[in-house]
């Protein structure tokens, strides 16, 4: 069936409530959805108590546990898009029910654009709200520290390596050894890792041709991370979003692979929790100032990390997880460490040159701008991409790989941009925070190989 046959047929998804079991040394939460005359679906959630201060049955972690069952819920809603979404377990205002109606549409962005969907927000879906209005929680909370969630790749090691002075809890959902490992080279004791499980009902679902796609995974990260800072009484939560993330997948629109990392959806999110959480929880990301390129030039310098980072998703469906070499992600990574690494470096990282693949020229052509699209991965700029390819490029004595010959040959244009010394002003950093970054980023851009005119530091 179809989006619209789909929506007649099964016309209504429901958040019935959600259960918070005591483990020993952990705690389960399972959240009871359903969709009528279709399937219940009971995704969980389990999380250690080995770092856990706060009670997690307060008011206040319960009302976030709810949020984090209305995130949970995009993926189960999106294999039927039901017209009408009935919400039992908690209450939502209308301002509250219209963030997250933006929050649903804009964070299917790419899931309708692959199943060629064309509905506005508005005749989306609309809310039932059939719980009442909660009392006002107040809470004394005076949080300490970070938490800082972890990918394995290159960005969230930056920020390990950069908040390495600092009071901090590493934190992952379902972490694999690169996530632990990267932690443990960083000198970092404490880990929050969290279990989380999809109902298998939705996986038959897939296979039997529901609809399926992408979901907005950074927004899930955001209310958990919520939940766990809380518990373990952090004051910060410390993303390692850059400021590439803004750029939208699909040119010209609001369509963006990344758009729970965007700055307007972490505004959004502490606008949010300040009003309806109030207690002192600041969420951001430590390397918006900064793009992929910079955070590339980086990270080159942090060799302990270069042998165990990850962040190929085909790769990490593997065990031990790997660099897969066929990748948007692989390319595009491959690609921003060029100017700082290449050759035998990366090559020992990857396995492989990737400038010499034949097979990755589509994926290439996506990368630097000549596609309908950018890959639908979490990918950077299609500028800094063409400025990395061109300081290579400059800078290279012989015979370029086929991938750069190709470049060279069909798209290459001098540039007079300087990507090493740019800085985004838009950002939630403190002063002490930003210092951090300006400091590593000056120490850098003193260091590189760009011209002593250029070298206008932050």
């Amino acid at each position: 069936m179809n989006f619209n046959e789909l929506r007649d047929k099964y016309s209504s998804i429901i958040y019935h409530s959600f259960d918070i079991n005591d483990l020993n040394d952990a705690y389960q939460i399972v959240f009871n959805f359903e969709i009528p005359n279709l399937c219940e679906f009971h995704p969980s959630y389990t999380i250690s108590k080995e770092n856990i201060i706060n009670d997690i049955n307060t008011p206040l972690a319960r009302k976030i546990i709810f949020h984090i069952g209305m995130i949970e819920l995009i993926s189960y809603f999106k294999s039927t898009c039901s017209k009408k979404v009935i919400i039992e377990a908690g209450y939502l205002d209308q301002e509250q029910q219209e963030w997250f109606k933006k929050l649903f549409y804009y964070g299917l962005g790419e899931f309708m654009y692959i199943n060629k969907i064309d509905i506005s927000i508005d005749d989306f879906f609309d809310f039932d709200i059939k719980a009442s209005k909660d009392d006002d929680i107040k809470v004394n909370y005076q949080g300490k520290g970070n938490l800082v969630p972890i990918g394995g790749g290159k960005d969230s090691n930056v920020t390990l390596e950069l908040l390495k002075d600092m009071d901090n809890i590493c934190f992952a959902i379902n972490p694999k050894e690169p996530h632990l490992k990267c932690a443990e080279v960083a000198g970092y004791s404490r880990f929050f890792g969290v279990k989380r499980v999809i109902d298998k009902n939705l996986l038959e679902l897939n296979n039997k041709g529901f609809l399926n796609g992408h979901t907005p995974f950074s927004s899930l990260v955001a209310f958990v991370t919520y939940l766990c800072a809380y518990l373990s009484n952090r004051e910060y939560i410390v993303l390692s979003n850059e400021a590439s993330a803004n750029e939208s997948t699909v040119s010209g629109t609001k369509i963006n692979h990344q758009y729970s990392k965007t700055y307007e959806f972490e505004n959004d999110f502490n606008e949010y929790t300040k009003k309806y959480f109030n207690v002192k929880i600041k969420y951001f990301s430590l390397l918006r100032p900064l793009t992929e390129y910079q955070i590339g030039m980086l990270f080159s310098k942090y060799e302990k990390y270069h042998k165990i980072f990850k962040s190929c998703n085909v790769g990490s469906k593997q065990v031990p997880w790997v660099w897969c070499g066929d990748c948007p992600k692989c390319l595009f990574v491959y690609i921003i460490l060029s100017p700082f690494l290449y050759k035998d470096k990366l090559v020992d990282i990857f396995g492989k040159d990737l400038y010499e693949k034949e097979s990755l020229l589509n994926t290439f052509k996506e990368l630097i701008g000549y596609a309908d699209t950018k890959p639908f991965e979490c990918v950077g700029m299609v500028s800094e991409v063409r400025y990395a390819l061109n300081r290579f490029i400059e800078a290279s004595n012989s015979e370029l790989p086929y991938l750069l010959k190709y470049y060279k040959d069909n798209y290459y244009v001098k540039t007079n941009e300087v990507f090493e010394t740019k800085y985004n002003h838009q950002h939630n950093l403190d002063k002490e925070f930003e210092d951090v970054v300006k400091s590593a980023l000056n120490d850098a851009i003193k260091s590189s190989n760009i011209k002593d005119g250029d070298k206008k530091y932050v």
